[in-house]
């Protein structure tokens, strides 16, 4: 199964390149099924009905959130009929909405997704990792689901490293979320889960991440108070992670960046190319 997932979308140029660019994605990796982090789709805080349809309707699957799911107040209503758009597990019982679904894509093939997120320097939720072990033990992989993705949103990297190997082997993939900078460890782990600590944003890089600089600059250098921070306007950016599963057993055969549009080194999969020596199994 070809899956993609896409980090955190901030605002309108997050949106635009992500919409403009998904056909071309769409043709050159095959795709079967695609993830998006929405949170800070809805300038630059929340999201809402009008946008996730805007992505479902662009063929996204569903979406996932973090910190700042509940920041538009109108998707308090939405979340619990739309069962494609996602808030962390790990919230309290009585929190609107659903953390994990289990979908198909259209060969009929079983896809859990599942979203948690961190406690390390974020709100004070539910045990991220004891959450995904309940959620887990239902959906033995390769038997019951074909692939089961798991969007951690958190800040700290030990965190988010160390759900990957609490997962490993037992989910097809982990990627973090919420830094908005795409970091550099894609890795297979030992028995067999793709991971990367964080697949980046989808907005513009010319921004201290995702929102235009004045602000941020003006709050850090100065300690003072300022006007609320705007997502930045320009040229946008599509980060996030390419990662190719068994059927049979629901782990991973690849996992590779993806980076299109404005500022970063653009990096997209190739289908035809054999993989260096080290990515596909993990080792070097």
């Amino acid at each position: 199964m070809n899956i993609l997932f896409c980090g955190d979308v901030v605002g309108r140029s997050g949106r635009d390149i992500l919409l403009q660019q998904l056909p071309r994605l769409k043709a050159e990796l095959s795709l079967d099924f695609i993830i998006v982090n929405g949170e800070n789709a809805a300038h630059g805080f929340g999201i809402n009905k009008a946008i996730c349809q805007d992505f479902f309707k662009a063929g996204i699957d569903v979406v996932t959130t973090g910190n700042h799911i509940w920041d538009q107040r109108e998707v308090m209503s939405y979340i619990g009929s739309e069962p494609r758009l996602l808030r962390p597990a790990n919230y309290p019982d009585g929190a609107p909405g659903r953390g994990h679904a289990l979908y198909q894509d259209q060969r009929g093939r079983k896809v859990l997704v599942i979203n948690v997120m961190g406690r390390l320097f974020m709100e004070s939720l539910d045990d991220p990792f004891k959450v995904v072990d309940h959620i887990l033990k239902p959906y033995p992989l390769g038997s019951a689901v074909q692939a089961i993705f798991i969007d951690i949103h958190a800040e700290a990297t030990s965190e988010k490293m160390a759900l990957g190997h609490f997962c490993d082997g037992r989910v097809s993939c982990v990627v973090g979320t919420h830094s908005h900078i795409p970091t550099a460890d894609a890795q297979i782990l030992p028995k067999g889960t793709a991971y990367q600590t964080d697949a980046g944003m989808c907005g513009d890089y010319n921004s201290v991440i995702g929102m235009d600089k004045v602000v941020p600059v003006h709050r850090f250098t100065r300690k003072t108070p300022t006007e609320r921070m705007i997502p930045a306007l320009g040229d946008g950016t599509v980060c996030g992670v390419f990662v190719q599963t068994d059927d049979h057993t629901g782990l991973a055969l690849r996992i590779e960046p993806v980076r299109i549009g404005a500022r970063l080194i653009n990096t997209i999969p190739c289908l035809g190319e054999e993989l260096p020596v080290g990515t596909a199994e993990g080792t070097s």
